[in-house]
């Protein structure tokens, strides 16, 4: 019988603290200091995105920050598992060109 040993990996553990998305029993209270400026934008945000609190603004920030900090440790183990080597495209994918590449690069969000 082969043994299977499961390695847990920083992607696997911030896709299981998104995973979770409830309150646990307790709760911990964070304070954060904000300019003027940045409070003004967090109104706009909250407005824009119906958002009924700062609390709740708040939350959906890091829950988006823990969203990317998945993303860069997956990006990570990919690049790990590849050694530096390329990653290999998908079935019938060609790589990019240049000129599509430096197209890329000028688009702004």
């Amino acid at each position: 019988m082969i043994s299977k040993t499961t390695r847990t990996t920083k992607s696997d553990q911030y896709r299981g603290l998104l995973q979770q998305g409830s309150y646990s029993r307790s709760t911990e209270v964070a304070q954060v200091r904000l300019r003027p400026d940045e409070m003004a934008d967090l109104r706009l945000v909250m407005q824009s995105l119906n958002l009924a609190s700062v609390s709740d603004a708040l939350r959906e920030g890091l829950r988006l920050l823990s969203r990317e900090a998945a993303e860069l440790a997956a990006s990570e183990e990919i690049r790990s598992f590849y050694q530096g080597a390329t990653a290999p495209a998908p079935a019938g994918v060609l790589p990019a060109t240049a000129e599509e590449l430096a197209a890329g690069d000028e688009i702004e969000w």
